[in-house]
């Protein structure tokens, strides 16, 4: 009992440091859902449901441009997607518990939980080694459903008036900065913009999002192989 407790508790540290970018996130979606007509609970029930930062904001940026909910639904599966490989790559060190068990952990299996505790993984082979993965996530769904409530707050007594919806494209704008660094990541993003940009009134259904993410991982593959042949 006190060595999971102790792998538990090994899991929040690890996670902790990657939670400062987190704090103003979940307050900008607060705010922002917020602003863009959400009450107070569906804002949070968001939150304790999808429970998935980006694919939250794309959620209400696709509201807010009056996207259909089938554009909506689609567009926030093809965000959270990337948790199909994260369960993928945590499924062997998983594979002795029972059912309830898998689904409940996968519940807090997010970015930065994941990040932690599949380098846990690989160094320990101890059998209550998913009570890092449990402690990493816990601390990331506090954190987020603790900023989203104060960004609610914030966001009710924000004047109408400012008008902060342009945050949303600010905010992945941040997300988008180490990204940069790459050539062929520029190009990616360059053309996926100006594809979301001309298609935003042209596109069917307010599908542009979608368009443009499918011709973002067409580029970055016609890309790939390009600078690989090359080599």
């Amino acid at each position: 009992m006190k060595k999971n407790l102790k792998v538990f508790l090994k899991g929040i540290v690890d996670v902790s440091p990657l939670m400062i970018p987190v704090v103003p996130f979940g307050l900008i979606f607060g705010v922002l859902a917020i602003e863009v007509g959400f009450s107070p609970l569906e804002t949070m029930g968001m939150s304790l449901i999808v429970f998935g930062g980006a694919s939250q904001i794309v959620l209400i940026q696709l509201f807010s441009g009056g996207a259909s909910s089938l554009v909506i639904i689609s567009s926030v599966g093809a965000v959270n997607s990337r948790h199909l490989l994260y369960g993928a790559v945590v499924s062997e060190h998983l594979s002795d518990l029972k059912l309830i068990w898998k689904i409940i952990i996968s519940y807090f299996l997010v970015d930065q939980a994941f990040a932690r505790s599949n380098e846990y993984f690989k160094k320990n082979d101890d059998k209550n080694k998913y009570f890092h993965l449990v402690g990493g996530g816990i601390t990331c769904w506090v954190i987020w459903q603790t900023t989203t409530f104060l960004g609610i707050v914030l966001g009710s007594l924000i004047p109408e008036k400012l008008g902060l919806s342009f945050a949303v494209p600010l905010t992945f704008l941040a997300l988008l900065v180490n990204d940069f660094r790459k050539f062929i990541n520029v190009i990616v993003i360059i053309v996926s913009g100006l594809v979301a940009t001309f298609g935003y009134n042209y596109i069917p259904f307010k599908a542009y999002a979608i368009v443009a993410g499918l011709t973002g991982l067409l580029t970055a593959m016609i890309l790939t192989k390009m600078f690989k042949t090359n080599e």
